[in-house]
């Protein structure tokens, strides 16, 4: 599969333009539709993953799902499963961000992707059929057999997680014992910027904190810190590989790429932020596309 930048396409206009999304994207929301929830064609299948199906609606198969991995925690947050109150904390951000993500890449890529969002219980055997998956809030997680079996699986078929949005040294304990059930052994790393993932679109030469946007509007305003207190001052991109030594789990510890993502067109949000959430969103897509 090729890729490419679609010509004379800028992604500070891109982003300038997200508020066109933004704004009918919440008043859906306003008017009856639950947080997960589309107009039209989104499946809730039994179990409670969602998909989208060329079998429901005028819809048709995409080259890519933008999918998010619905996963057993002990953290809750102020959504349910699909936007009702009592959620697992998959659903932060959902669906906003993941839209708000697709409008851009759509925009700047050269790539036949589907608009909407896509979450997927990790237990569930269709997750196979997604290349890339997205996790985020992971330092409540506490995966079930039946995820930890088929969250191996579907690596071990040569699928690409994303891990996003978790702080500090308690978020990570509980994360790496989670990853620890699921690929044993496997050493953690840090990714190099030499690598490709972090140039194989965008040149991202430095890693940089993304706050969510509360941190980041009183940054911007006032210069406060951007990070979450004690053992998150300093973010980091880890990896692990495959037997074949290629990148199949992508850690981003100590920001949350997914605030950038949903907040973009705010004002206040800084751009610089949005900007590398934006380059990196895309570059580890591309990525995990192509290898």
């Amino acid at each position: 599969m090729r890729f490419r930048l679609r010509p004379a396409i800028l992604l500070g206009v891109v982003l300038a333009g997200v508020a066109e999304v933004a704004l009918p994207l919440s008043r859906g929301l306003a008017s009856g539709l639950r947080e997960g929830e589309t107009s039209s064609a989104t499946v809730r299948r039994e179990g409670g993953a969602v998909f989208l199906s060329p079998a429901q609606g005028a819809r048709r198969y995409h080259e890519f799902y933008f999918t998010r991995a619905a996963y057993s925690s002990s953290a809750r947050s102020r959504f349910g499963f699909f936007g009702g109150r009592g959620a697992a904390s998959w659903a932060i951000d959902y669906p906003k961000a993941d839209r708000q993500f697709m409008v851009v890449l759509n925009r700047l890529i050269d790539i036949d992707a589907s608009p909407y969002e896509n979450a997927i219980r990790l237990d569930d055997p269709d997750v196979r059929r997604f290349p890339f998956l997205y996790a985020l809030e992971v330092g409540g997680m506490t995966l079930t057999d039946g995820e930890v079996q088929g969250l191996k699986n579907y690596l071990a078929a040569g699928g690409f997680l994303v891990i996003d949005d978790f702080w500090g040294l308690d978020e990570w304990s509980v994360f790496e014992r989670q990853i620890g059930r699921v690929l044993p052994g496997r050493p953690i790393y840090e990714i190099p910027t030499t690598h490709p993932v972090f140039n194989n679109v965008y040149d991202v030469a430095n890693v940089i904190q993304v706050p969510n946007v509360r941190r980041g509007q009183m940054h911007g305003l006032y210069g406060t810190p951007t990070h979450e207190g004690r053992g998150s001052e300093m973010p980091h991109v880890y990896g692990i590989d495959d037997d074949r030594g290629e990148l199949m789990v992508l850690i981003n510890w100590n920001t949350d790429l997914g605030d950038a993502w949903e907040w973009a067109e705010n004002p206040y949000y800084p751009l610089k932020f949005s900007t590398y959430a934006f380059e990196m969103g895309i570059n580890m897509i591309v990525y995990a596309m192509s290898h």
